[in-house]
C-alpha cells in the first residue's frame, strides 16, 4: 500500500506540474492572440486578461488527456533513471501491479474533472462568448431553447422583434405555431402576430394563416385585428446566424445536457451532436486511463536498454494518434456515420486494449 501511495503521489505531482506549466503557456499565447483579435483602443489590457482567464479553463479541460500522457512519461522516465523501477520489479511487483495506483488516481481525477471541471469550463466558455461578442459588436446569440419552445430575436435601429415557435425544422428556418412580438426602441409593444407557420426567406419571414394585432395605433386591438392567408415580416436574420446560435455542446454543463437534449428534440431540432458530446464526456475518465497505459507501455523499461528518445517519441505518436482518432470518431458520430455509443466509447476502449497488449507482450511477471 505504501508503494501504491508513493507512485500515485509521484504521478499527481507530475500531473499538476505539467498542468500549471501548460496552463501558463496557454494563457500567454491566448493573451497575445486576443490582443491581435480585438481593438486595443476599445478593449483595454484588463479586459483582455479577463477574457484570457475565462477562456483558459476550456482549453485546459480539452487537453487533459495530453497532459496525462506527458505526466506519465515524465514520471516513469524519472523512476527508471533513479532505478526505482528496477527495485520495484526486484521486489516481485509486476508492471501491471505498478500501474494500478496511477491508473486509479487519474481515473478518480477524471471523474472529478467531468463532474466539476466540465460545468466550470461550460460556464466560463458561455461568458467568454457573450463578452467577446459584445467587444466585436456582433450582438451574441439570436436563438434560445426552452420548455415553451423555440425563441428567436431580431432587430435593428427601428426596434426589436421576439419570435416564439412551438416547433421548428432542423435548421430553425421553418417554424410552426409562431408568435411575433414587436417592440419600439423605447420598449413599448407595437405589434403582435400569430401564424400557423413561418418560413425564413432572404430578408423576410413568410407567414401563413396569420392574425395581426396593432398594439400601437388601434384603440381596441382585438376588434381591429386582421387575418391574412399570407403575410410577410421583414427580417435581418440568416440561416447561418440561426445555426451559429445553437452554440457548442461544450458550452453546456454535463449536468444540464440531458434536459437540453430533451428540449432540442421536443422543439424539432437534431440533438445528435449534443448526445455524442455527452457520451464522450462520460467516457473521458477511461480515455485518461488509456493515456497512462500508453505512456507507461513505452517508458517502464530501464534506461540502460537505450533508445529512450525513440520510445518516448513512439508513446507521443500513439497518444496523439488516439486523441486524433477520438476527435475523428466524434465527427463521424455527429454526422450520423457511426452510432453514438460507438463514436464515444470505442476510442477509449481501443486505446486501453492496445497498450495492455503491449505490456503483456513485453513485460514479464
Amino acid at each position: 500500500m505504501k508503494l501504491h501511495l508513493y507512485i500515485a503521489r509521484r504521478f499527481m505531482f507530475a500531473f499538476l506540474t505539467m498542468l500549471v506549466v501548460l496552463g501558463m503557456i496557454f494563457v500567454l499565447l491566448d493573451m497575445v492572440e486576443s490582443m491581435r483579435r480585438f481593438d486595443a483602443a476599445a478593449v483595454g489590457f484588463g479586459n483582455i486578461l479577463g477574457l484570457t482567464l475565462l477562456n483558459a479553463p476550456v482549453w485546459i479541460y480539452r487537453i487533459l488527456p495530453l497532459i496525462v500522457i506527458l505526466a506519465t512519461l515524465w514520471m516513469f522516465l524519472s523512476l527508471s533513471r533513479s532505478s526505482e523501477m528496477v527495485v520495484t520489479r526486484a521486489a516481485g511487483r509486476s508492471a501491471l501491479n505498478t500501474l494500478v495506483s496511477p491508473a486509479l488516481a487519474v481515473f478518480l481525477f477524471g471523474v472529478i474533472a467531468v463532474a466539476v471541471g466540465n460545468p466550470i469550463a461550460a460556464a466560463t466558455s458561455k461568458k467568454y462568448e457573450r463578452i467577446s461578442a459584445q467587444y466585436k459588436g456582433t450582438g451574441g446569440s439570436v436563438l434560445s431553447i426552452s420548455t415553451e419552445g423555440v425563441w428567436l430575436r431580431q432587430g435593428n435601429e427601428d426596434g426589436q422583434t421576439v419570435i416564439r415557435a412551438v416547433r421548428s425544422d432542423l435548421e430553425g428556418t421553418s417554424l410552426s405555431g409562431v408568435t411575433f412580438f414587436s417592440f419600439a426602441p423605447d420598449g413599448l409593444p407595437t405589434l403582435r402576430i400569430e401564424a400557423q407557420t413561418a418560413k425564413l426567406e432572404p430578408g423576410q419571414w413568410a407567414l401563413t394563416k396569420a392574425k395581426v394585432w396593432d398594439l400601437e395605433n388601434a384603440d381596441n386591438p382585438e376588434m381591429e385585428a386582421e387575418a391574412y392567408d399570407e403575410y410577410l415580416v421583414s427580417s435581418n436574420l440568416t440561416q447561418d446566424q440561426i445555426r451559429d446560435s445553437f452554440g457548442k455542446p461544450s458550452s453546456i454543463s454535463i449536468w444540464e445536457m440531458p434536459r437540453f437534449i430533451r428540449q432540442l428534440e421536443a422543439a424539432g431540432f437534431s440533438a445528435r451532436a449534443h448526445q455524442v458530446w455527452f457520451q464522450m464526456e462520460l467516457a473521458m475518465p477511461f480515455f485518461m486511463v488509456a493515456m497512462v497505459l500508453i505512456g507507461a507501455g513505452f517508458t517502464m523499461r530501464h534506461t540502460r536498454f537505450g533508445r529512450t528518445g525513440i520510445m518516448v517519441l513512439m508513446a507521443l505518436v500513439m497518444g496523439f494518434g488516439a486523441y486524433f482518432i477520438r476527435n475523428f470518431a466524434q465527427i463521424l458520430g455527429e454526422n450520423g456515420q457511426i452510432p453514438i455509443i460507438l463514436a464515444a466509447w470505442a476510442p477509449p476502449i481501443a486505446a486501453i486494449m492496445m497498450p495492455m497488449g503491449l505490456l503483456l507482450h513485453l513485460e514479464d511477471g
